[in-house]
């Protein structure tokens, strides 16, 4: 038997949270043969054109891995493009084309409309709240990882 009860374990409720939402975002992306991983480099890409792959990773919140193979593929449907930095030869910017542009402004019609029920669940000051509450709790696991590489050191 564990000392903290699942019940009062926050980690799991933002877990459970992040699935449904996933989940959401999955059945809605499915009508634009579109995952919700190839979704977030599209849109990344729409907002910080010309990032490299391992930069698209981080921002994406995957494994290099994962970002090339996600890559790979946008690449092959013709969504992106990705080219030789002028000065940095061995380092690949990413771009959308004009077919990753027009698909993104549909499928982002559908994220859109799941955020936006989301955030129909709750107040203006219940969200400013929340996304308070988030951050603290994103600021606070970073803190403790930091901690835990620190002290394996």
């Amino acid at each position: 038997m564990t000392t903290l009860p699942l019940d009062q374990r926050i980690g799991h409720y933002l877990k459970r949270a992040e699935q449904e939402l996933i989940s959401a975002k999955h059945a809605a992306l499915r009508a634009y043969d579109l995952t919700v991983p190839q979704y977030t480099v599209l849109f990344v890409l729409s907002e910080e054109p010309g990032l490299s792959g391992a930069v698209l990773a981080r921002r994406c919140l995957v494994t290099p891995q994962t970002m090339s193979s996600v890559l790979n593929t946008l690449n092959r449907r013709k969504l992106v493009e990705r080219k030789p930095h002028p000065i940095h030869t061995h380092i690949l910017e990413t771009r959308l084309t004009r077919g990753g542009r027009a698909l993104l402004r549909q499928a982002d019609k559908a994220a859109v409309a799941i955020e936006s029920e989301l955030g129909e669940s709750f107040t203006e000051e219940e969200t400013k709240r929340f996304i308070e509450y988030l951050t603290r709790c994103s600021a606070t696991s970073a803190r403790i990882r930091a901690n835990i590489a620190a002290s394996a050191k």
